[in-house]
Parts: structure tokens; C-alpha cells; sequence
């Protein structure tokens, strides 16, 4: 992730984990000074959501499954996703457009 965004990502917290029964876990982040995202990983699936306290907002992405996915487009769509959320002044102002 970092080695993907760069200095567009801050802040991870993992939490939620846990390999009883199943392998789940939960991290956090800074996304574009912008956001927190929420990245979820349950039994094999995961995806991302925008944290807005009490509910999420969940992120369309193709790659459903971990041990299927091609990480190069998880970022793309997470990025195209995120981007799509904020305003284009906020973006050309830390040079992210």
C-alpha cells in the first residue's frame, strides 16, 4: 500500500485480528490527508469501505479475492475510487491530480 500511494497514505491502525476460526482482520488508514479507509479481510475475501464514524461508505473494486487478486488493480481502483471523492483544488494542492 505504501509502496503504491507513497506519502497519499498515513496512519495505519490493524485491529480485528484474529486466525480463530477463521483468518479476519481489519487496518486502517489515511488516505490523501482526506479520508480514513477501512481495508477488511475476512476468509479470503476484502475490500475497502470510507470510514464515516458509525457507518461506512464501501469502494467498488474487481478484485474480491486475496488469493486471486492482481494488487496492481486493487490500487488503480482504489485510487480511481478515492480521487473520484475529492475535490480536484485539494488534489493539484498537495501536486495529486
Amino acid at each position: 500500500m505504501k509502496e503504491y500511494f507513497g506519502d497519499r497514505v498515513d496512519n495505519f491502525s490493524i485491529y480485528n485480528l484474529t486466525d480463530t476460526p477463521q483468518e479476519m482482520f481489519s487496518i486502517d488508514f489515511q488516505a490523501y490527508k482526506y479520508f480514513i479507509v477501512t481495508l477488511g479481510y475476512d476468509r479470503g475475501s476484502f475490500g475497502c469501505a470510507i470510514n464515516y464514524g458509525k457507518s461506512n461508505v464501501s469502494l467498488e473494486n474487481s478484485q474480491k479475492w486475496f488469493d486471486e487478486a492482481d494488487m496492481n488493480i486493487f490500487l488503480k481502483e482504489l485510487e480511481q475510487q478515492l480521487k473520484l471523492r475529492i475535490p480536484d483544488k485539494f488534489l493539484d494542492f498537495y501536486g495529486w491530480k
